[in-house]
């Protein structure tokens, strides 16, 4: 398999490359050249099988032969051996046909472990078998950085250097982020906001000299690794539940798109999906986007869900260049814009393939709180204000 460009104008990679460079050098992001096809009998099989087996069988695909089979089903029992549960990611049901899916069973406690623990483990491999070593920056909003350090922590092939907004995140991500002892860990403190961390990132990325020199490399959600591990928990939730004879809906709190578009992969993939949803805060650029084509970054506002509180969504680029038909001059010019006026305007066209894909929800600060109050009063189980604004979401677009 072969991996394009959003923008289409650098080199097709295969999957090693990608997972090495992660930012295209045009300053697009890799998708696959084809969406890889997953079967209704195999999507049945997966209800009673072990995660690591299925996640062996949905990402073999994009890996297609540039990692030893042997050598990655290894990669993928170390990693999910991390996991505090059995079935790595677990269903909670909440209340009749409504369930959470719960993605804070790796080592610190954030979704991104799911991803990171394969994605370190991969690249060090890679690294390994070329007698190199890369840079790995990464921009967060608080939980990637420490889920970042967590799996790249101590290894032989990479440094990784973090970078988040000061004041921006939580005490406990904090932490994560800055006592970590091993000498290939590096955080720094940005005054600003998550979008001036990606930026800084993004234009470390686009000076080649500097690029090359330092091989820098990405983990963020740009990186395509971390797409294609997270596809995985859609298929296992969605079969565990009844799919591929019963259809599912997704309500996914986001912030840089990255999660949601997992689940829009998976619906390409063959998954039976009838609407995913997009659960914002305040900071509901996506929101906006969605409901009326405009996409325009305004301020960032500090919430209670920090790791939702970004205006300019990366992943977003890759929907888009599914939507325009592939059209990586279409993409350039919205991005073009973007970095001119900081806004585009996406035509009806595209905009109608997002709308019958795509639905979106806000939640402001007041019903984040209400919805975590009235689900401790209904079960006793204290949920975080991110999964308060998916829930919250959801229950609103039912």
């Amino acid at each position: 398999m072969k991996f394009i460009s959003t923008r289409a104008n650098a080199p097709e990679l295969d999957f090693e490359d990608v997972i090495i460079t992660g930012l295209a050098t045009d300053g697009g992001l890799y998708v696959p050249d084809v969406w890889p096809q997953i079967s209704p009998d195999q999507i049945r099989s997966f209800a009673a099988r072990p995660y690591c087996d299925v996640a062996y069988e949905i990402m073999a695909p994009f890996i297609d032969g540039t990692v030893d089979d042997v050598i990655f089903k290894d990669i993928l029992e170390q990693s999910y051996a991390t996991f505090r549960h059995p079935a790595v990611v677990p269903l909670r049901e909440m209340r009749p046909n409504e369930w959470i899916l719960e993605l804070f069973h790796g080592p610190t406690f954030a979704f991104k472990d799911v991803a990171l623990q394969v994605l370190a483990r991969l690249i060090d491999h890679v690294l390994e078998k070329r007698n190199k070593r890369a840079t790995i920056v990464v921009a967060t909003s608080g939980d990637t950085g420490g889920a970042a350090i967590e799996a790249f922590k101590g290894r032989r092939r990479t440094d990784v250097f973090v970078l988040h907004p000061h004041n921006r995140v939580s005490d406990v991500q904090r932490r994560q982020m800055t006592t970590a002892v091993e000498d290939n860990v590096h955080n720094i403190a940005i005054e600003g906001t998550f979008d001036d961390c990606q930026n800084l990132v993004k234009a470390m990325f686009n000076h080649p000299s500097f690029r090359q020199s330092l091989q820098l490399s990405g983990v963020n959600s740009i990186n395509w690794a971390r797409i294609m591990a997270q596809i995985v928990y859609y298929f296992t939730s969605a079969a565990a539940l009844g799919a591929p004879d019963r259809k599912m809906r997704f309500c996914v709190p986001t912030g840089t798109f990255g999660d949601i578009f997992a689940g829009y992969a998976a619906g390409k993939m063959g998954l039976l999906i009838d609407r995913l949803t997009i659960a914002t805060n305040i900071n509901d650029i996506l929101t906006r986007v969605v409901k009326s084509g405009r996409y325009e970054v305004l301020g960032v506002t500090p919430t209670a869900s920090p790791s939702m509180d970004i205006q300019v969504s990366s992943n977003f680029e890759r929907l888009l260049f599914d939507a325009v038909g592939r059209d990586g001059g279409q993409v350039v010019h919205m991005m073009n814009a973007l970095g001119q006026s900081g806004a585009f305007t996406i035509d009806s066209t595209a905009l109608n393939y997002i709308q019958s894909r795509f639905d979106a929800v806000r939640t402001d600060e007041e019903e984040t709180l209400k919805t975590m109050a009235e689900v401790y009063a209904a079960s006793g189980d204290m949920i975080d204000p991110h999964t308060a604004v998916a829930l919250a979401g959801a229950r609103c677009s039912e």
